[in-house]
């Protein structure tokens, strides 16, 4: 009966344990499930198009080695705040704009690594760059670019499109890629001055960039009225006569100015700074008895005429000179005109000139060339801006609107105004048989520029140079 018992326990304990396995194995199972259940949840936002949908956001994580467009292209201006920069596309002939970040890339023509700040307005640089992102991942110094520094010697001829650089014979090309820089800013060609400095950077004969490295300011002077007619040595090369306005281009420098007439004579020095206006006043030099000096001339051929400042004088005999600077022409027919300048400062002197003889193909031409034409000549008009002093190549011409005698070459024009800034522009002035206009932009106020401020006198010169310009026309 006992065991009968027992057995029945055992029975009912295993019946038991088999309820509490199932019931745990179901709750295992669901646990399970439940598990699988969230997984297949997370799994399904997790798909390749899930992902794709929920993170796409078109950004990508670029570097310097990660591109889809390059260019070569003239580098424009950069914008710090904005942290883009603007380049010129010479494939296309336009401007676009990129973004740059720390990923970005900048490079020397070698390769090697450099900061933004050393690539300036005007490089040739090649780029790489992700087109729909607009943004910049390489810039570097084009390695196809060619460049010739601090050129001192040039001619620039827009009308032809072409350029000397320098003393070579080569011409270069000038089209419609080819910029012009100064300050890191862009300029028209006519801004630029025989007087300047500049660099050049392009790839074959193909000017691309043309940058001022050292440009020019303008000397006037006042108190020159016992010089007029006398002569004015600027440093150690250009001898100019004294006129009672002018207005001279010069290069940015400290100069010496030496000034003589009838034995009077006198040095300054004058400071030249660029796109500023200096007055050098000479007033205060002191008229000294004149002293004289003979010359001895001694001309090949014998049939030569002699001319002294504008006027004949007799080769034959001593010619007496006042101390100080004086202009000599000798010319003879069938002979190369010869013109050039002589200091007298000393009692007696003998000075020897031979012609070179011309070609006889080209005398009728250069005769002609030589022919002083003063009536029925064609004009140049300066138009606009209006009231502002106008001087040809450094001389006077009037108040604008003006006008002058159309001579071909390359001609500066200065424009001069009271408040205003001066400029200057480089005409290339053509040899057609027709008169031409040029209006030039507004001056721009030197409030602002650092320009030294104008003299006492500037509104009376203003009147006296309107009364003479009334007169020339």
């Amino acid at each position: 009966m006992k065991k009968e018992i027992y057995f029945r326990k055992i029975k009912r304990i295993k019946g038991i344990l088999s309820i509490l396995l199932t019931i745990m194995t179901f709750v295992s199972f669901s646990a399970c499930g439940h598990s699988s259940k969230q997984e297949g949840t997370l799994g399904v936002n997790t798909t390749e198009e899930s992902v794709e949908s929920r993170y796409d956001t078109g950004f990508v994580a670029a570097s310097y080695d990660s591109f889809d467009s390059a260019d070569t292209a003239i580098f424009m201006r950069r914008d710090a705040q904005e942290q883009t920069v603007t380049l010129w596309n010479t494939a296309v002939g336009r401007t676009y704009t990129l973004s740059y970040d720390g990923t970005t890339r900048f490079a020397d023509k070698y390769g090697e690594s450099i900061s933004l700040a050393q690539i300036n307005p005007g490089d040739v640089v090649d780029v790489k760059f992700l087109k729909a992102q607009k943004h910049l991942t390489t810039m570097a110094f084009s390695s196809e670019v060619w460049s010739l520094e601090k050129v001192t010697f040039f001619e620039l001829d827009s009308v032809l499109g072409q350029a000397t650089v320098g003393q070579e014979t080569k011409k270069y090309k000038l089209t419609a890629n080819t910029h012009f820089f100064s300050e890191g800013k862009a300029i028209d060609i006519m801004e630029l001055n025989p007087a300047d400095t500049l660099s050049f950077q392009g790839i074959d004969t193909e000017i691309l960039s043309v940058r001022v490295e050292k440009g020019h300011g303008y000397l006037r002077l006042t108190g020159q009225e016992k010089f007029v007619g006398g002569w004015m040595e600027i440093g150690q090369s250009d001898i100019i006569r004294i006129e009672e306005e002018m207005l001279l281009p010069l290069a940015e420098g400290s100069y010496r100015i030496l000034v003589s007439k009838d034995g009077n004579s006198g040095e300054k020095t004058a400071v030249i700074r660029r796109n500023e206006e200096t007055v050098l006043d000479i007033s205060d030099l002191e008229v000294a008895e004149p002293e004289v000096g003979t010359i001895l001339f001694s001309l090949t051929p014998e049939s030569a005429k002699l001319y002294v400042d504008g006027e004949k004088a007799d080769a034959s005999l001593p010619v007496s000179l006042v101390y100080g600077i004086h202009q000599i022409m000798v010319k003879a027919d069938g002979y190369q005109t010869l013109t050039q300048y002589v200091r007298v400062g000393q009692p007696s002197a003998g000075l020897d000139i031979a012609l070179d003889p011309v070609n006889t193909d080209t005398s009728e031409e250069s005769t002609e060339a030589q022919k002083d034409v003063t009536t029925d000549y064609y004009k140049v008009y300066v138009d606009a801006p209006s009231g502002a002093e106008v001087y040809l190549d450094g001389s006077y011409v009037g108040i604008s609107p003006c006008s002058f005698r159309k001579v071909e070459g390359a001609h500066v024009v200065t424009l001069r105004k009271t408040g205003y800034q001066t400029k200057s522009y480089t005409l290339q002035i053509n040899g057609e048989e027709k008169d031409i206009s040029y209006s030039f932009a507004e001056l721009e106020s030197n409030t602002s520029s650092g320009a030294n401020p104008p003299d006492g006198n500037a509104d009376l010169n203003s009147v006296v140079s309107e009364v003479l310009g009334s007169l020339f026309e």
